[in-house]
């Protein structure tokens, strides 16, 4: 099944401890690209959310925003190296003797000391957070992996329409190939008529002429290909897994064909069909840009 690589999903998780919620959003990239915000409790989870996030979605540029509101029995305290505290007193008490000094060594000194307040430490252990943040994790990709499949859905209908147009059109193209040459040789054959007037020619050399101009300008080959890749491409859309990268390809191949043909013809109405068909071919290749 066809999938955006643009959407958004939320998750939510409410409990004793506090509240999770989690946000991503994603667009088109050329790869998949998994950034995150999230308070520091949760650093050591971050791979465990990278893989549950890369599993479901293949490409995109991913930002994942996990904020964490604690309730008060589950909010950081602060930790107090006590044993460090000790040893700044004696120091100060040290000075303080050596100095003949009086007062009393203040509380706020000893705190203002580097190590002595240490990074809060939550009561939670680590197990209960991570079970929480990939929880909400998971509903939040649940819902962007939706989003990003019903607009894969309208991509690829879009893509089938478009595509259907460009086959009509080299239907077109194809229907009139066999009639060039025969306009080519009553062109010619006019246009020597009135050069030479009165004088006759070479019907051989104009034979010979004919037979170069259609040869130079056989566009069978091209025309074979691009029925094997609107067929391919039709079938790619099908395809379960991501195609995005495949479709892509595809695309680059048909307009390679287009070019072919275009630069093969000299035949006005093959040209005007040519843009056509480059036009409307444009609209899809910016439309695969944005598939997984």
């Amino acid at each position: 099944m066809i999938k955006s690589m643009t959407g958004y999903g939320k998750g939510e998780l409410e409990s004793s401890l506090g509240t999770l919620t989690v946000e991503i959003r994603s667009v088109n990239h050329r790869y998949g690209e998994v950034s995150i915000r999230m308070p520091r409790p949760f650093y050591p989870f971050e791979n465990d959310i990278k893989r549950h996030i890369s599993s479901v979605l293949k490409r995109g540029k991913i930002d994942v925003s996990v904020q964490w509101d604690e309730t008060s029995d589950g909010e950081a305290l602060p930790q107090i190296n006590m044993e460090l505290a000790r040893q700044y007193h004696s120091i100060f008490k040290l000075l303080s003797d050596e100095l003949h000094l009086a007062n009393e060594i203040p509380l706020t000194l000893l705190l203002s000391q580097k190590g002595v307040i240490g990074e809060a430490a939550t009561r939670q252990d680590d197990t209960g957070l991570q079970q929480h943040v990939l929880t909400a994790v998971g509903s939040a990709v649940t819902a962007i992996d939706a989003m990003r499949r019903r607009e894969g859905e309208s991509l690829a209908d879009d893509l089938a329409a478009r595509l259907k147009q460009v086959a009509e059109w080299i239907g077109e193209i194809r229907g009139r190939v066999p009639h060039t040459v025969d306009e080519y040789r009553q062109k010619l054959k006019a246009r020597l008529a009135q050069l030479l007037e009165n004088t006759e020619f070479d019907e051989w050399r104009l034979t010979q002429e004919i037979a170069l101009m259609a040869d130079r300008s056989d566009i069978t080959e091209e025309l074979v290909r691009l029925s094997s890749h609107f067929t391919q491409f039709e079938e790619t859309l099908l395809l379960p897994e991501a195609v995005g990268r495949k479709l892509d390809f595809l695309m680059q191949e048909m307009n390679r064909e287009v070019n072919t043909i275009g630069s093969k013809s000299n035949d006005v109405t093959i040209t005007t069909l040519v843009v056509r068909v480059k036009a409307e071919m444009e609209k899809m290749r910016e439309q695969v840009q944005n598939i997984e």
